[in-house]
């Protein structure tokens, strides 16, 4: 998918519809694991991409549609993971099947769900990525004005 040219002024239309077609293609990347049987034994894996989709996407600052350095740097930044440059590259170079010194999204998908360890992967299931959200359970408490903060 070409990226967006921040610069041009396309409007809120032109940017909703690339949205659109970059999540369409997503979505076709994601039928293609979910079909794949080497990915069947994978316990929740229709909610782990789903999950996948969603940091990839806020992930990608620059709308390219690969995680490029700055991006990777962002996502560890925002993990508290702060990362070097070369330390970076060099994650980005563990995972890279195209050679574009950028993450795409299906390497992305088989990094996050292959039986192959890299460091960004340790750190993103490390952070949670992927694990469901717990959820309160029962009543909740009663709260009184001194226990706001």
């Amino acid at each position: 998918m070409p990226a967006i040219n921040p610069t041009d002024k396309q409007g809120g239309k032109a940017f909703g519809e690339y949205m659109r077609r970059w999540e369409a293609e997503i979505d076709e990347i994601n039928k293609e694991f979910l079909c794949d049987d080497c990915y069947s034994e994978d316990e929740d894996l229709e909610f782990k991409l789903k999950e996948y989709k969603v940091k990839f996407i806020e992930c990608d600052q620059d709308l390219s549609g690969d995680l490029n350095v700055m991006d990777v740097k962002y996502l560890l930044q925002k993990l508290g993971q702060a990362k070097t440059h070369l330390e970076v590259m060099n994650m980005i170079k563990e995972v890279d099947s195209t050679h574009k010194d950028a993450i795409n999204y299906t390497d992305f998908v088989k990094m996050m769900l292959g039986k192959k360890s890299s460091v960004l992967k340790f750190i993103l299931l490390f952070e949670g990525l992927g694990k469901a959200k717990e959820q309160p359970k029962g009543i909740p408490p009663k709260r009184d004005i001194s226990s706001l903060p």
